[in-house]
């Protein structure tokens, strides 16, 4: 994937509204797209992005599609939110034919480091960064070596990694949620996803599941599928993962 996404059928895992996706396609080019999403709300906002041949309500572990029928998979920022992974990304390397691409984004082992933290002088970090694990519901932040390990359990080698999102890119969104899903999660006394609240007082939008710039940001990323890590020691709060069906990584890492 060193100029983009690959060519041939793709599948949008956990494609949510569609936004992300529909701005990489426009940056690299029209693909054939299928996407899948537990959430009929979400795919309905999917659908009217124009960009899909088709669309399934399912889990990722649970794709109604054949036996490698896919040459690549896109993931963003959906891996970390789920309790059981491994069934996915058993399924991810059922879905892939020989040499097909897994290409997703996560939040990084950095994520926390990265944060401004409370506001109020005198508050606990840890349990702020407790209360945003639970509003953004992530279940995990692993590092390469986990998601070699991972992957590799179901036939698949990471190609190349890159991490995205230093810690004052992070920190901007930290502040925008404070306003935003921070205060919805806060007024539903911490019980519901601010998705949920969202919807039950009509605020949810097409194209709302990110901030534009950040969505921007990611999509040009993935448009250009950079294949190493920066050279600096600067800490990131994210990471893009290439990785191949096969024993070895084609020229990566």
């Amino acid at each position: 994937m060193a100029g983009g996404l690959p060519e041939g059928r793709g599948l949008d895992l956990g494609c949510g509204d569609g936004l992300l996706t529909r701005i990489i396609v426009q940056l690299v080019g029209k693909r054939d797209l299928v996407g899948v999403d537990p959430d009929p709300a979400e795919l309905a906002h999917a659908h009217e992005t124009g960009i899909y041949s088709a669309l399934h309500e399912a889990g990722g572990d649970s794709v109604p599609e054949p036996n490698a029928s896919f040459d690549w998979v896109l993931s963003n920022s959906v891996l970390e939110h789920i309790d059981h992974l491994e069934p996915v990304l058993a399924e991810v390397g059922r879905l892939l034919r020989p040499n097909g691409e897994f290409v997703f984004t996560v939040p990084g082992p950095d994520f926390h480091s990265c944060l401004r933290g409370p506001l109020l002088p005198g508050a606990s970090r840890d349990a702020y960064i407790r209360q945003i694990d639970s509003r953004l519901a992530h279940r995990r932040y692993w590092d390469l070596t986990e998601w070699r390990s991972a992957l590799a359990v179901n036939g698949m080698s990471v190609m190349s990694a890159v991490s995205y999102l230093d810690a004052a890119q992070v920190r901007r969104w930290e502040s925008m949620a404070r306003v935003t899903a921070g205060v919805l999660y806060t007024l539903g006394g911490r019980r519901r996803q601010p998705i949920e609240i969202q919807r039950r007082l009509g605020l949810r939008k097409p194209g709302r599941r990110m901030p534009m710039p950040l969505a921007r940001t990611l999509a040009g990323l993935v448009a250009l599928g950079l294949d190493h890590e920066p050279a600096q020691p600067v800490k990131f709060g994210c990471l893009l993962i290439k990785a191949f069906k096969g024993p070895t990584a084609l020229g990566g890492q």
